[in-house]
């Protein structure tokens, strides 16, 4: 009893987030070393990935501005603004789920394809197998076929379609 009279007004002096407000989800009092030492340990974890590889210099490029921001400010309410990606807590387990991908990333090796692996090329109208998704636009309308029939066969004459309106700005249909 004596403890929380005495707690409880401290705490208050030292804003300390009572609740995320998320289910599941505690407050971390120490966020930003947290975060820091997170955001370190992913660099390091990082190098282990090939230095060309796309996932390796995105990885980099947002933890180097995460930890940098983190540097930078020294309280939670700063960090969450100045990153716009939700709370620090959030952005812990963020950070921690990076560090298990970076582990699993480097145990696949998704870089690494082998000299004698052999890519099946579907050209044009080439029969598809069924176990490849069927990825093509809908048709044009006949309209664009007939132009471009028109265009190639050099039947399209700038004359011919006197009857039509020309396209036009809005100033030009008040007269």
């Amino acid at each position: 009893m004596f403890l929380r009279r005495i707690a409880r007004p401290l705490m208050m002096m030292a804003k300390v987030k009572e609740t995320t407000g998320i289910v599941g989800l505690e407050v971390v009092p120490n966020a930003r070393e947290v975060l820091i030492n997170l955001y370190r340990k992913t660099l390091e974890e990082i190098k282990a990935v090939p230095e060309d590889e796309g996932y390796r210099k995105a990885v980099e490029s947002f933890t180097r501005h995460r930890l940098n921001v983190c540097v930078e400010e020294h309280e939670s309410e700063m960090i969450e603004k100045r990153l716009g990606c939700g709370q620090v807590e959030e952005l812990i387990e963020e950070a921690q789920d990076e560090l298990k991908l970076i582990g699993h990333m480097n145990e696949w090796k998704p870089w690494g394809i082998p000299d004698d692996y052999e890519c099946e090329v579907i050209e044009n109208d080439a029969p598809v197998p069924k176990h490849i998704p069927l990825h093509r636009p809908g048709p044009l309308p006949e309209e664009f076929y007939n132009t471009m029939e028109a265009i190639t066969s050099g039947k399209l004459d700038a004359g011919s379609k006197k009857d039509e309106p020309a396209i036009s700005s809005g100033d030009s249909q008040s007269k």
